[in-house]
């Protein structure tokens, strides 16, 4: 089973308006900001956040690769498989938001029929889906540009988090037009961690994985078993968006 709760590889998400997110989660330290604003980096702002997440019992969405969330101030988000030809060390994934798209697809993934007029918090009860895990994130964002880069060269973004529950996870992202700018993209990825310090092979696992773990450990061993490596536990052997 793959995973968007993910950490040390990259990912490769395809965003609604056309844009690719290219990411890599890690483990930031307590100097990583300083080493952020030593390389040029710019604050962007701090703030709070709330996210839940829902599911089936039996975690039928998850162990389907499917993630709902809803985000205090930013509303309902399915992220989904999204090409299932992806190749390399990174996996493509679509982001739902428009809550009617959202609906469809829970119906889809759930095998029940379209309900209601496509209003997410009104099938909840009818596909049987309730939370699943809810916390508090505190998040300090960046952005840099690497030197001796183009001008014109995007940005990277550098999202810090530390959940209510004590867990710190960051993640280097950059937005690319067109999959043959993913390669490159990913090479500044690994440059800028490499100068963050982070190892080449750390892994991270994001926040929602490491609160099952915690506080669900029946539903962290659900999914650890339905995870087609067998061995190692979601979000630590594919790549992430994040539901991060």
């Amino acid at each position: 089973m793959a995973t968007p709760m993910s950490s040390c590889i990259l990912n490769e998400r395809r965003m609604a308006q056309g844009l690719i997110e290219v990411e890599r989660k890690f483990v930031p330290g307590p100097g990583t900001e300083e080493r952020l604003q030593e390389l040029g980096g710019t604050l962007e702002h701090r703030v709070i956040f709330q996210d839940s997440y829902y599911d089936t019992p039996e975690l039928s969405l998850m162990q389907a690769d499917h993630w709902l969330r809803q985000r205090e101030g930013s509303g309902w988000e399915l992220k989904c498989p999204g090409a299932a030809d992806v190749s390399g060390p990174h996996t493509e994934y679509v982001e739902l938001t428009a809550e009617p798209a959202v609906v469809a697809r829970l119906c889809e993934v759930l095998g029940a029929e379209i309900l209601g007029a496509g209003h997410v918090a009104a099938v909840l009860g009818p596909l049987g889906l309730q939370e699943v895990a809810s916390f508090v994130t505190k998040r300090s964002a960046w952005k840099l540009v690497l030197s001796g880069a183009d001008e014109e060269e995007p940005s990277l973004r550098v999202d810090l988090d530390t959940a209510d529950f004590g867990y710190a996870v960051g993640e280097v992202e950059a937005l690319v037009h067109e999959e043959a700018e993913v390669p490159a993209a990913l090479e500044k990825i690994h440059s800028l961690s490499s100068m963050l310090g982070v190892p080449a092979q750390e892994s991270a696992p994001s926040k929602l994985i490491v609160y099952l773990q915690r506080f669900r450990p029946q539903d962290y061993q659900r999914l650890l078993k339905a995870n087609s490596s067998g061995d190692k536990p979601p979000g630590t052997t594919d790549p992430d968006s994040s539901l991060g």
